[in-house]
């Protein structure tokens, strides 16, 4: 047997998703954003989270799937990966489970329409069931955002 990993849970378009509690600082219901001029559709602003301004990016638009309305279980899960800290908007976060490193596999090169690259690994819980591992270091690439935004312009 492997090590195990605490990974938190959360839903987005009816997929389960995992991210490890160690980059995990807080989630947080929805909460008042501030718009940010010029920057991509999927960055929805910054929030003042007990005295420290954070981006917030919605996921759905991140993968590219289809929006949906923002509900009672929609959380903000904030992240920090090296010195950034993002909140990141998911449909619902669910618990807290271990997985055993030996049972999580290299991604495909495309899981429900979100390219590999933002992947870490298909983690198998059980028999049935398959979660998303995210890879947040490129999830929150910061020079892909540069790039996003330079694209816009």
């Amino acid at each position: 047997m492997g090590e195990e990993v605490k990974v938190i849970v959360f839903a987005l378009a009816n997929e389960e998703y995992g991210v490890e509690v160690e980059k995990v600082r807080t989630i947080e219901r929805m909460m008042p954003m501030t718009r940010v001029p010029k920057t991509p559709p999927f960055v929805k602003g910054v929030i003042n989270l007990r005295g420290v301004v954070i981006p917030v990016i919605d996921l759905r638009g991140r993968f590219s799937l289809e929006t949906a309305a923002y509900t009672d279980n929609t959380r903000i899960i904030i992240v920090a990966v090296g010195a950034i800290e993002v909140g990141m908007i998911v449909d619902s976060a669910n618990d807290v489970i271990d997985v055993d490193t030996d049972n999580i596999e290299n991604p495909p090169e495309i899981v429900g329409g979100i390219k590999a690259k933002y992947l870490r690994g298909i983690a198998q819980i059980g028999d049935s069931r398959l979660l998303v591992l995210l890879n947040l270091e490129e999830v929150l690439n910061k020079s892909e955002i540069v790039q996003l935004e330079q694209m816009e312009e």
